[in-house]
């Protein structure tokens, strides 16, 4: 079982005090590739930052590749984080970097050696279908190509999970299919998908496991669902 999250609640305490979610029973498998849907405010965010220890739960338990994100010490946090790949909708580029300054931040960051970076990241930028853009930069690119770029820097580290908050929430429908297809095909290779989304099309279009949340709890959990029925 690659995640499994155990009675989890959270809850955030402010003038307003909010239940984001509430007790939540979840597991994935290795190799799943899951969409998690629903409105806004459903706690899907919350949900995907807890599962890389963003957020701490205010009760439950989460297991990840079978190591408990509550027991694990502070400093063990960023190894397990080296284990899944997040891509982000607002992208979180380095705009001052090349594309490939970008995606080799990812794996310097974790001190992988010199000759494997300039091995791995020109790989991975042609796997994704940029490489003849290694020396542009982020201003330089459509915002299909920026995407195709945090795809990239969340898969060069060989990740067991790979997280996409609305990874085509800006991109229109011909290059949603596009970054949809690379996330697809490194599913292929044994990389487990989770996917926030509120695109509809796509979600109805490809039939995966279908999580929907609302209110906080989940309310259907589908092997090959739609949006919402």
């Amino acid at each position: 079982m690659m995640i499994q999250m155990f009675n989890v609640s959270k809850v955030y305490n402010g003038d307003i005090k909010v239940e984001a979610l509430s007790d939540i029973n979840l597991h994935i498998n290795k190799g799943e590739f899951v969409f998690i849907v629903g409105p806004s405010g459903a706690g899907k965010s919350t949900l995907t930052r807890l599962m890389i220890r963003e957020e701490m739960p205010t009760k439950g338990q989460i297991m990840i590749d079978s190591r408990s994100l509550l027991r694990i010490k502070n400093r063990e946090v960023p190894y397990i984080r080296r284990k899944i790949g997040f891509i982000f909708q607002d992208f979180r580029l380095l705009m001052e970097r090349t594309v490939y300054e970008n995606v080799a931040f990812a794996m310097e960051a974790i001190e992988m050696p010199r000759s494997e970076v300039r091995e791995r990241v020109p790989a991975v930028l042609e796997m994704v279908g940029l490489k003849d853009k290694l020396n542009s930069y982020p201003t330089q690119l459509s915002g299909g190509q920026q995407q195709r770029v945090c795809i990239a820097r969340a898969v060069v580290n060989d990740p067991l999970i790979i997280i996409a908050d609305e990874p085509t929430g800006n991109l229109d429908p011909d290059t949603s299919r596009d970054i949809m297809n690379i996330l697809l095909a490194i599913n292929k290779r044994g990389t487990t998908i989770i996917t926030a989304t509120h695109d509809r099309e796509m979600v109805d279009m490809m039939k995966r496991r279908v999580i929907a949340l609302r209110d906080g709890t989940i309310v259907r959990d589908e092997e090959r669902g739609c949006y919402e029925k």
